[in-house]
């Protein structure tokens, strides 16, 4: 108990959120109280602490730097009983990209910037500065642990961390399948020329609108059918946008954890306000 008890407050005290594991390298499952969310927690909340429980609970939701919290008498079953101690990467501003065999590591050192390592029962942790979305099987033996996940503590690692590069992130962006191919939308009214076909300002405003989706911190939802709706409703109508501007749009958006369905959605519902 002492031992994952010191390494807990050790990661506290360091700005890194610890939890306990049980046996399998599992999260304490919830306390009566909070069984099946009856408290009204979310385990999909981006923040720790769903709900008031002094206890364990909520998986990787339960960690926390409050050396309090971890040193109380409700977190005292939990190290009696604990395997391990993990932490949540995301927390911590950091991204875990967990690679579970040798096939994955090879692949990391010929495609990723090196950055700490940490020597796992499998394979290695690698460890970046910087938080994205948690995701599983990103590629063969790969998975990533950041944002709502957890990663098992295994050491500090050796090596200088980097910043999260773009290839780590874009490794969660699934590849559009329905999507529209283009948009068909009504010629301008008297069929006059139409003033936005020039590439500089076409390309202009969607690169706002994309910047407009990466930038959002909440309600991400929202903001992308608000971005869709207002390049619908300078672009909409006169042809301009193609399937290139489109995709732009959709990355963006899946990127920011939209799915395709959503982002299809979004688009048209943006076209049906619009009367397109």
């Amino acid at each position: 108990m002492r031992d994952h008890l010191s390494t807990a407050l050790y990661l506290a005290e360091a700005g890194v959120p610890p939890l306990p594991l049980r046996a399998g390298k599992l999260p304490f499952g919830n306390c009566s109280a909070c069984a099946k969310n009856a408290c009204g927690g979310r385990p999909n909340m981006k923040t720790p602490g769903p709900c008031t429980c002094p206890n364990p609970c909520h998986g990787w939701a339960a960690a926390t730097t409050d050396p309090g919290v971890i040193n109380s008498p409700t977190w005292a079953r939990a190290w009696r009983e604990a395997a391990a101690v993990a932490y949540h990467p995301g927390g911590a501003d950091l991204t875990v990209v967990d690679l579970d065999n040798p096939e994955a590591i090879a692949w990391a050192r010929a495609s990723l910037p090196a950055t700490r390592t940490v020597p796992t029962t499998r394979g290695e942790h690698w460890l970046y500065l910087g938080a994205m979305q948690g995701a599983n099987s990103v590629r063969p033996g790969v998975d990533i642990k950041s944002t709502m996940a957890y990663a098992r503590w295994l050491g500090p690692g050796t090596g200088t961390m980097a910043a999260l590069p773009d290839v780590v992130r874009a490794l969660t962006v699934k590849e559009p399948t329905p999507r529209p191919s283009s948009v068909t939308v009504p010629a301008l009214a008297g069929g006059g020329e139409c003033p936005h076909r020039t590439p500089t300002y076409l390309d202009r405003g969607i690169a706002m609108a994309e910047h407009r989706i990466t930038v959002a911190r909440a309600a991400v939802h929202a903001t992308v059918y608000r971005t869709f709706l207002a390049v619908l409703s300078t672009h909409g109508r006169c042809g301009c946008l193609t399937e290139a501007h489109t995709a732009r749009l959709f990355t963006a958006a899946q990127a920011k954890g939209e799915t395709v369905r959503h982002c299809t959605d979004a688009w048209t519902n943006a076209l049906t306000t619009l009367g397109l």
